[in-house]
């Protein structure tokens, strides 16, 4: 299984990959990138390319995907997306397809300090990115699905979830005031025609330069479909002020908000029931955030 291959084996994996696929980039330098994140395992290829593999089965789907839509997504978007220059195939050694990309300058938002970020304009250029993505047309997008983990549905799919972990984090939480919470969450839908949605619009997958924001990378869950899933980051990254940037700039409707902040309820909920010890503090902080919105 490939979500058991050490760090080693991994780079010689890639390197007989590359070798036996693209031999013409065979003698190019092949170094993994400092954060590679969980659904794939990410490599620098040479100076100018990017590899990116699967690390499970769960997200193999999202390779043939990207491959097809980015290219039609990219001339609508003002700011750099990955673009795809090669698909690796199946060997004996890795069961999935595989991508190579052209490298993006920037460097993740997760591993820089709030100091570093001008939070009022990345809020700005988040909004602008997500109604630029809203405005291109759906036409064959793919709908909500398990290759995507449900983003752009009603955000009920996750309702088991939720409240499993309410009741498991009894004693950290309010749980009478999240459960309330969370029901007018789920109580309204997106009524109008779908969008498109990028699916993991989190602070990892935002590249900055100079302060601002220069990319959005990792479409692996994009879809068509309810926008409120890509507005968590209001939550997440945004503190009170920015998030009424964000908010004045994008022409959403109330409910869809409170679906918004349903989806950052249920990351926040059992990111707290996995990771008590690391991530409670920050995760009861969006919680508090979320609730006292609507107090």
């Amino acid at each position: 299984m490939a979500s058991k291959i050490d760090s080693r084996s991994w780079l010689l994996l890639v390197t007989e990959l590359v070798a036996q696929q693209f031999p013409k980039w065979a003698h190019l330098e092949i170094k993994p990138v400092e954060l590679s994140g969980i659904d794939n395992r990410t490599f620098r290829l040479g100076e100018e390319m990017l590899i990116r593999l699967p690390s499970a089965e769960d997200y193999a789907l999202q390779v043939l995907k990207e491959q097809k839509w980015l290219e039609v997504l990219a001339p609508h978007l003002s700011f750099s997306i990955p673009k795809p220059l090669a698909m690796g195939q199946p060997s004996k050694h890795y069961p999935w397809n595989w991508s190579i990309y052209k490298w993006i300058e920037g460097e993740s938002i997760n591993a820089l300090s709030i100091d570093d970020l001008d939070l009022q304009i990345i809020a700005s250029q988040l909004a602008q990115f997500l109604n630029e993505l809203h405005k291109i047309d759906v036409k064959g997008g793919p709908n909500p699905g398990l290759h995507n983990f449900w983003r752009g549905d009603h955000v009920s799919v996750y309702e088991t979830e939720v409240r499993s972990a309410i009741k498991e984090l009894q004693g950290f939480i309010d749980a009478r005031t999240i459960m309330s919470f969370w029901e007018k969450a789920i109580s309204s839908r997106w009524n109008k025609n779908p969008v498109w949605i990028h699916g993991d619009f989190a602070s990892g997958n935002i590249l900055a330069k100079d302060g601002c924001v220069a990319a959005v990378i990792d479409f692996g869950c994009v879809g068509v479909g309810d926008p409120a899933c890509d507005l968590v980051i209001a939550w997440t990254l945004l503190n009170n002020e920015n998030r009424r940037i964000f908010k004045s700039h994008l022409c959403l409707d109330p409910d869809t908000w409170t679906r918004a902040s349903g989806w950052a309820l249920w990351k926040a909920l059992i990111t707290m029931r996995d990771w008590k010890t690391t991530e409670v503090m920050k995760q009861q902080k969006i919680i508090n955030e979320i609730l006292n919105e609507e107090a």
